[in-house]
């Protein structure tokens, strides 16, 4: 299922074989979180830039339009007409984000919906009921996303009750797995390691969930308020704790300088909302820095965001109508600049496997890190 077929350092260089195509890791996944890519994307574009895997995430669907709808209409895959590997998040990081609207109790979470303020109960049960309805490839486990400062008991209590989640969602995912009504009955099943930013809680955690043999392993809890050094920390003591033959993947993180950094140590899979949002604001990313499109700078610049780069945006248009598109509120710009943003970590996270297969990792990390330093001229 998952194979190393190179290493380069801590660099890890693999293949994830799924129900749904083979995964070349490392790899970033695309994130639409309602089962679109926000920016007019849509899955035939995913195609085109070069994508791998699209993210989604339980807690929307199940608000809107209802896990129970994709089902009857034949699973996500179906639903947004999108043939490769689907992960759909376990609903846990708006444990997080929707901390005014939610109460944590052993047997789960009661939220009131962001969209209408009905109640809403999701526990470990509940979360895979929803994921299996969804039939992503990859489902991941319910936890407590606690805040990275949290006081070091409250994280302490909150672990303790992610392990005992992992375990109800394991039994529960093997149940849904096994019966008959099930769309992929080959759904794979990520826990997640918790412990702020407390050494010893994350390790323990780490060692605690390695135990129960998963399919892959995530790290999560991070992007969430520390830096990027406690983050770079937090990896360096927790993912050479976790099972080397199977994938470690790295929630919600990030910047393209984040990226080459985790995969230095270890880390195979990627999200982060970064390249879409960033694009909606004309935001765009090469190879020397980010761009702000809407600068005045760019008024008469007759060049595509990035001199040699094949994505949809740069092979047909200029920065100048771009930023003219941008100015007067027309969804085409966003969209280019989404289109050309996901392209970028697409294009980065090939370049990365290339490198690592080559064994240069160290001197392809630097001169990337050293372009997006040295900034436009």
């Amino acid at each position: 299922m998952y194979k190393i077929l190179k290493k380069d350092g801590n660099a890890k260089r693999a293949e994830f074989s799924t129900v749904h195509g083979t995964i070349q890791t490392p790899v970033f996944m695309n994130v639409g979180t309602a089962a679109a890519i926000k920016g007019a994307v849509s899955t035939t574009d995913l195609q085109e830039i070069k994508t791998q895997v699209e993210l989604s995430n339980t807690y929307h669907l199940h608000v809107r339009p209802g896990d129970e709808v994709v089902k009857k209409l034949g699973g996500l895959h179906r639903f947004m007409n999108w043939d490769k590997p689907i992960l759909t998040d376990s609903g846990g990081f708006q444990v997080f984000s929707l901390a005014g609207l939610r109460r944590i109790k052993e047997e789960g979470v009661y939220f009131n919906s962001h969209v209408d303020g009905r109640k809403i109960f999701m526990g470990p049960e509940e979360s895979m009921q929803i994921q299996s309805n969804l039939a992503s490839t990859i489902a991941m486990a319910f936890d407590e996303c606690a805040p990275s400062k949290a006081d070091r008991k409250y994280v302490q209590n909150s672990v303790d009750r992610t392990t005992r989640w992992l375990v109800r969602c394991k039994e529960k995912m093997a149940e849904l797995n096994s019966r008959e009504d099930t769309i992929n009955k080959h759904q794979l099943l990520f826990g997640i390691n918790q412990g702020a930013v407390y050494d010893d809680i994350r390790k323990s955690h780490a060692d605690a969930i390695r135990d129960l043999d998963l399919d892959g392993y995530a790290v999560g809890g991070l992007a969430v308020g520390e830096s990027h050094q406690e983050m770079y920390h937090v990896l360096e003591e927790v993912v050479p704790r976790l099972p080397e033959d199977k994938p470690t993947y790295l929630m919600g993180v990030g910047t393209p300088a984040n990226i080459l950094e985790a995969v230095d140590r270890g880390v195979d899979f990627f999200d982060c909302v970064y390249p879409s949002r960033n694009g909606r604001h004309g935001h765009v990313y090469t190879n020397r820095g980010k761009l702000n499109l809407f600068n005045a700078r760019y008024e008469l610049d007759p060049r595509p965001i990035e001199e040699g780069c094949q994505c949809p945006a740069c092979r047909h248009y200029s920065r100048a109508y771009i930023r003219h598109l941008l100015k007067a509120k027309e969804m085409l710009g966003m969209r280019l600049c989404v289109l050309h943003n996901l392209y970028f970590y697409n294009t980065m996270m090939e370049e990365i496997r290339a490198a690592i297969d080559g064994g240069n990792y160290q001197s392809y990390k630097r001169a990337k890190l050293e372009g997006f330093l040295e900034g436009e001229k």
